[in-house]
């Protein structure tokens, strides 16, 4: 596999998590899509790491820290969107935007 090949591949997981961030209302969607755009520059850091300076660990533990934040930002996502949907039966983003009252 070539470096080329594995941008391709973290290009289009970008562009689909970013139509997805774009063009859906539901909350649980948008954090779907914004999980596939993370992923695609997880991909991309990954691959320039391997393709850089594989014999150094520097690039390893940068993924592992962003798939760390990844995880920790969904779950806290998920819990806001289910306390949201609890309080005020809304699971769409737009009447979401209030969350003051």
């Amino acid at each position: 596999m070539t470096l080329q090949l594995f941008l391709l591949l973290a290009a289009a997981l970008f562009a689909v998590g970013l139509y997805g961030l774009l063009s859906q209302q539901s909350i649980v969607m948008i954090l779907m899509g914004l999980e596939l755009a993370i992923n695609g520059i997880i991909v991309a850091v990954a691959a320039f790491w391997f393709f850089a300076a594989s014999g150094r660990p520097d690039g390893q533990v940068l993924v592992l820290v962003a798939i760390s934040a990844m995880a920790i930002e969904m779950a806290m996502g998920f819990a806001i969107t289910t306390a949201i949907f609890r309080a005020r039966d809304v699971d769409m983003a737009d009447s979401a935007s209030d969350l003051a009252g």
